[in-house]
């Protein structure tokens, strides 16, 4: 990506992915495609919960909230960001799920970036 610029807006590019704006599922030759780093514009509704949990994780992820509050699900505690700013960090192998109680808006890094993880629509 060495002299390359991407300008890009994250609510028009995040629901082309699930929410994700770089990571390996981009096309080979775009500026956003990352094996080393995924990074996601999340938009969630009240209410909003992940179908299932993500188990045998092997990145490590760290999710910053932007708007609204997110409940961040682990096996042996529930981290809840409330104010602009709040963050959470986990590494490779902690199980997590998540839940907006109200409308919220997360941004989301994770490393590297490897396929596999996605829950099915």
């Amino acid at each position: 990506m060495a002299g390359e610029i991407y300008v890009g807006n994250a609510d028009l590019d995040a629901p082309k992915e699930r929410g994700w704006l770089i990571g390996h599922f981009l096309p080979d030759g775009d500026p956003r495609h990352s094996t080393d780093v995924e990074v996601k514009w999340g938009r969630h509704p009240a209410g909003d919960r992940r179908a299932e949990w993500a188990r045998g994780e092997r990145r490590t992820a760290v999710l910053v909230l932007i708007s609204g509050c997110f409940h961040m699900e682990f096996p042996e505690r529930t981290v809840v960001l409330s104010a602009p700013g709040d963050y959470v960090l986990w590494g490779p192998g902690v199980d997590h799920t998540w839940f907006a109680p109200q409308e919220t808006v997360v941004l989301t890094c994770r490393w590297p970036s490897v396929p596999g993880y996605a829950v099915p629509l």
